[in-house]
Protein backbone atom coordinates (compact mmCIF):
# COMPACT_ATOMS: atom_id res chain seq x y z
CA UNK A 1 0.00 0.00 0.00
CA UNK A 2 1.56 3.59 -0.91
CA UNK A 3 1.65 5.45 1.67
CA UNK A 4 2.40 9.71 1.51
CA UNK A 5 3.74 11.43 4.61
CA UNK A 6 4.09 15.62 4.81
CA UNK A 7 6.25 17.13 7.12
CA UNK A 8 7.59 20.32 7.18
CA UNK A 9 4.76 22.64 8.04
CA UNK A 10 4.21 25.62 10.43
CA UNK A 11 3.81 28.70 11.39
CA UNK A 12 5.78 32.01 9.46
CA UNK A 13 5.69 35.69 9.03
CA UNK A 14 4.78 37.17 5.61
CA UNK A 15 7.78 37.22 3.72
CA UNK A 16 9.30 33.89 5.29
CA UNK A 17 10.25 30.77 3.87
CA UNK A 18 9.48 26.71 4.81
CA UNK A 19 10.03 24.19 3.00
CA UNK A 20 7.76 21.08 3.00
CA UNK A 21 8.37 17.30 2.49
CA UNK A 22 6.74 14.20 1.37
CA UNK A 23 8.14 10.81 1.90
CA UNK A 24 6.80 8.09 -0.60
CA UNK A 25 6.51 4.18 0.74
CA UNK A 26 5.86 1.55 -1.22
CA UNK A 27 5.87 3.80 -4.13
CA UNK A 28 7.91 2.01 -7.17
CA UNK A 29 5.77 3.79 -10.72
CA UNK A 30 8.33 4.06 -13.29
CA UNK A 31 6.29 6.60 -15.24
CA UNK A 32 4.43 8.89 -12.99
CA UNK A 33 3.48 12.54 -11.76
CA UNK A 34 3.96 13.88 -8.08
CA UNK A 35 2.31 17.73 -7.17
CA UNK A 36 1.83 19.68 -4.10
CA UNK A 37 -1.99 20.72 -3.65
CA UNK A 38 -3.51 22.99 -1.00
CA UNK A 39 -6.53 23.99 0.78
CA UNK A 40 -7.53 26.86 2.43
CA UNK A 41 -10.81 26.87 4.99
CA UNK A 42 -13.65 27.72 2.84
CA UNK A 43 -12.01 26.81 -0.41
CA UNK A 44 -12.05 24.02 -3.03
CA UNK A 45 -8.38 22.19 -3.04
CA UNK A 46 -6.10 23.68 -5.69
CA UNK A 47 -3.06 22.47 -7.64
CA UNK A 48 0.14 24.45 -6.31
CA UNK A 49 2.78 22.27 -8.36
CA UNK A 50 4.19 19.48 -9.57
CA UNK A 51 6.70 17.34 -11.25
CA UNK A 52 7.06 13.91 -13.24
CA UNK A 53 9.31 11.15 -13.65
CA UNK A 54 10.96 12.92 -16.62
CA UNK A 55 11.51 15.87 -13.92
CA UNK A 56 9.44 18.25 -15.64
CA UNK A 57 7.24 20.66 -13.68
CA UNK A 58 4.57 22.79 -13.74
CA UNK A 59 3.55 25.26 -11.15
CA UNK A 60 0.04 27.73 -10.65
CA UNK A 61 0.20 31.68 -11.77
CA UNK A 62 0.45 32.89 -8.14
CA UNK A 63 3.38 30.61 -6.89
CA UNK A 64 5.38 31.35 -10.09
CA UNK A 65 8.84 32.45 -8.91
CA UNK A 66 8.24 31.75 -5.43
CA UNK A 67 7.91 28.23 -5.28
CA UNK A 68 10.01 25.40 -6.05
CA UNK A 69 8.96 21.74 -6.36
CA UNK A 70 11.47 19.19 -6.67
CA UNK A 71 11.91 15.77 -5.54
CA UNK A 72 15.16 12.88 -4.30
CA UNK A 73 14.46 10.24 -6.88
CA UNK A 74 17.14 8.06 -4.33
CA UNK A 75 14.88 8.79 -0.75
CA UNK A 76 11.79 8.59 -2.98
CA UNK A 77 11.14 12.44 -1.11
CA UNK A 78 9.39 15.21 -2.79
CA UNK A 79 9.91 18.92 -1.55
CA UNK A 80 8.08 22.03 -1.77
CA UNK A 81 10.51 24.79 -1.14
CA UNK A 82 8.16 28.25 -0.50
CA UNK A 83 9.81 31.62 -0.28
CA UNK A 84 8.72 35.23 0.47
CA UNK A 85 5.13 33.37 1.55
CA UNK A 86 1.85 35.80 1.91
CA UNK A 87 -0.79 35.74 3.93
CA UNK A 88 -3.05 33.85 1.16
CA UNK A 89 -0.61 31.19 0.98
CA UNK A 90 -2.28 30.07 4.57
CA UNK A 91 -3.61 26.46 4.07
CA UNK A 92 -3.28 22.72 4.35
CA UNK A 93 -0.75 21.44 2.10
CA UNK A 94 -1.27 17.84 0.40
CA UNK A 95 1.08 15.53 -1.60
CA UNK A 96 -0.62 13.46 -4.19
CA UNK A 97 0.48 11.11 -6.88
CA UNK A 98 -0.39 10.11 -10.31
CA UNK A 99 1.09 6.18 -11.04
CA UNK A 100 0.40 6.35 -14.57
CA UNK A 101 1.07 9.85 -16.63
CA UNK A 102 3.44 12.72 -16.87
CA UNK A 103 2.45 16.20 -16.67
CA UNK A 104 2.80 15.73 -20.71
CA UNK A 105 -0.10 13.03 -20.63
CA UNK A 106 -2.02 14.67 -17.41
CA UNK A 107 -2.26 17.71 -20.17
CA UNK A 108 -3.13 15.42 -22.86
CA UNK A 109 -6.03 14.32 -21.10
CA UNK A 110 -7.22 17.48 -18.79
CA UNK A 111 -6.11 16.47 -15.84
CA UNK A 112 -3.56 19.39 -15.81
CA UNK A 113 -3.06 20.86 -12.10
CA UNK A 114 -5.98 18.81 -11.51
CA UNK A 115 -6.79 16.63 -8.93
CA UNK A 116 -7.33 13.93 -11.55
CA UNK A 117 -5.86 10.54 -11.90
CA UNK A 118 -3.88 11.24 -8.31
CA UNK A 119 -4.40 7.75 -6.63
CA UNK A 120 -2.60 8.67 -3.67
CA UNK A 121 -2.59 11.32 -1.20
CA UNK A 122 -1.03 12.28 2.49
CA UNK A 123 -3.00 13.94 4.75
CA UNK A 124 -1.92 17.08 4.84
CA UNK A 125 0.34 19.54 6.66
CA UNK A 126 -0.57 22.65 7.69
CA UNK A 127 0.70 26.33 6.78
CA UNK A 128 -0.16 29.46 8.53
CA UNK A 129 1.57 32.80 7.02
CA UNK A 130 0.98 35.97 9.41
CA UNK A 131 0.82 39.35 8.21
Amino acid sequence: QVQLVESGGGSVQAGGSLTLSCTASKFTYDTYSMAWFRQAPGKLREGVAAIDSDGFTTYRESVKGRFTISRDVAKTTLYLQMNSLKPEDTAIYYCAADPRYTLERRQHFGYGLGTGAMDYWGTGAMVIVSS
